[in-house]
């Protein structure tokens, strides 16, 4: 098990962990009630967060932000020796907190995405843990929540009986829902990306080869040109720029303040 702490790439706060280490920390924070915010980061996730100063400050305060790209887990050892030997992906993260989680009888909710996608993953994820309780699923809205929608969101999967909540709205999305709505629930929060599409399976995995050398961003190009190119063509020649910036000392990435960050809307 590696824990190695929060650590600095690019001025976002990303925690030098492997799988083990997560998985133990989320389901601790579960048997306890407490309040615990995760994300998992790629390139995209840590870009936004330096182009975004509230963003920034919203990570900052996550409870666990793990490594999910290879880019990302390359960084803390470059930058901190963190000796990782891989990332944090968020839809294997997702898979290791399920499987305690049914071991454990911890009931999760299921909260973004699409109904048609939902329809898919609940199946699909009682076959691979059948002793899975899901305390709630609701799909996302897509628009940006009414006044005390937040509350009543909290209300439902307080009512629910949920210990863990999946969270499936997309970065930045995701991260602003987390953010907002931690002090309402105690709980842990995952926020899990493009997870719940993988696990209904309605996207592809790269192959082994492609995960191991940092290529996935080829992959999901390659799947979706139009909606991706800005990210991947844009972003990773920024990200790369920076973090030798970064390594050289030229650039010192600092973290903005806490109380930079806002709360007052978000989508839901």
């Amino acid at each position: 098990m590696i824990d190695r702490g929060k650590t600095n790439v690019l001025g976002v706060l990303v925690d030098a962990v492997d799988y083990e280490a997560a998985t133990a920390k989320i389901i601790q924070a579960a048997r306890e009630r407490r309040p615990y915010a995760v994300t998992a980061l790629a390139v995209h996730g840590v870009m936004t967060g330096v182009q975004d100063k509230a963003h920034n400050a919203r990570l900052n305060s996550f409870d666990l932000v793990t490594p999910d790209g290879q880019p990302v887990r390359g960084a803390l050892n470059l930058l901190h020796h963190a000796g990782l030997s891989d990332r944090v992906y968020g839809p294997e993260l997702t898979l290791r907190v399920l499987r305690q989680a049914a071991a454990e009888g911890l009931p999760v909710y299921l909260y973004g995405s699409t109904q048609p996608t939902l329809d898919k993953l609940v199946p699909a994820l009682e076959r691979m843990f059948p002793a899975l309780k899901l305390a709630g699923v609701e799909a996302s809205k897509f628009r940006t929540n009414q006044p005390g929608e937040n509350i009543e969101i909290a209300d439902r999967i307080k009512s629910s009986g949920a210990r863990i909540v999946l969270v499936g709205l997309g970065c930045p999305r995701q991260e602003i829902w987390t953010y907002a709505m931690r002090p309402l629930l105690d709980m842990p929060l995952l926020a899990v990306g493009a997870a719940f599409d993988y696990h209904a399976g309605l996207l592809k995995n790269p192959p082994p080869w492609m995960q191991k050398y940092a290529l996935e961003w080829l992959w999901r190009l390659g799947l979706e040109p139009k909606r991706l190119w800005k990210r991947y063509v844009l972003l990773n020649p920024a990200y790369l720029t920076r973090l030798a910036l970064q390594k050289s000392g030229l650039w010192k990435a600092r973290p903005p303040a806490p109380s930079t960050a806002e709360v007052s809307t978000f989508a839901v």
